[in-house]
């Protein structure tokens, strides 16, 4: 579809690295693919901490080449700053750097590919799934 866009969460993205064909293909659906700071944070972290940290920090700028990053700013902060207000009213923390991807992509209204489940508490986001989700969904409205 055109204009369909997705955000890669950590476990999306490590699958495609990991050469998940099923997933790569699913990824193919999107036009514009995300990767939020958080995300290749986690992801430059995992490559120097390997045993093989040039080849793995490698393929981590191979994939961010094909993706484009997703900066957090203010707006990200303020908006960070609701959700986990909203998940600590309900008892339903998630981990801090999911918070983090979560609240840039609520901020700009993109849906985040995952497969951890605790991203679920977070409403206001929307999330697709690689093995359930087709790679479609309706644009947003224009203004």
């Amino acid at each position: 579809m055109p204009g369909a866009e997705v955000a890669f969460d950590t476990t999306v993205a490590i699958a495609i690295l990991n050469g998940r064909e099923d997933v790569a293909r699913w990824s193919r659906g999107f036009d514009v693919i995300w990767l939020p700071v958080p995300v290749l944070g986690e992801f430059h972290f995992g490559a120097e901490n390997s045993g093989k940290p040039e080849e793995n920090l490698r393929r981590v700028d191979e994939l961010a080449a094909r993706c484009k990053v997703l900066i957090l700013g203010e707006a990200t902060a303020r908006t960070y700053s609701t959700l986990r207000l909203d998940l600590k009213r309900k008892g339903k923390p998630i981990p801090e750097n999911d918070l983090w991807i979560a609240a840039v992509c609520v901020e700009h209204d993109i849906p985040l590919a995952t497969t951890d489940g605790h991203f679920r508490e977070v409403s206001s986001l929307r999330i697709l799934v690689p093995e359930r989700d087709r790679p479609t969904f309706p644009s947003r409205p224009s203004a």
